[in-house]
């Protein structure tokens, strides 16, 4: 899933937001629906990220092991 500025179709959508903040946002001429969109793609890459440290927390493990008992390729070979 990666994100990227596109020219994908909108769809309204409602939201509840305090209105504190959509105050806020509006005297800052805030673009709300940008925002959301950014921090909605943010959150959706953490998501991903955290999925996939999880999905291959075992290879990681085995990898960083491997490491410990012999060391980076790039240790090994001294140009």
């Amino acid at each position: 899933m990666e994100f990227r500025p596109t020219v994908a179709a909108k769809r309204a959508t409602n939201l509840s937001v305090r209105g504190d903040l959509v105050d806020a946002a509006r005297a800052e001429r805030l673009n709300l629906s940008a925002l959301f969109e950014w921090a909605l793609e943010q959150e959706l890459l953490r998501m991903k990220s955290r999925r996939w440290r999880k999905e291959n927390a075992a290879a990681i493990a085995a990898y960083n092991r491997h490491l410990q008992g012999h060391g980076a390729f790039a240790q090994r070979r001294r140009w």
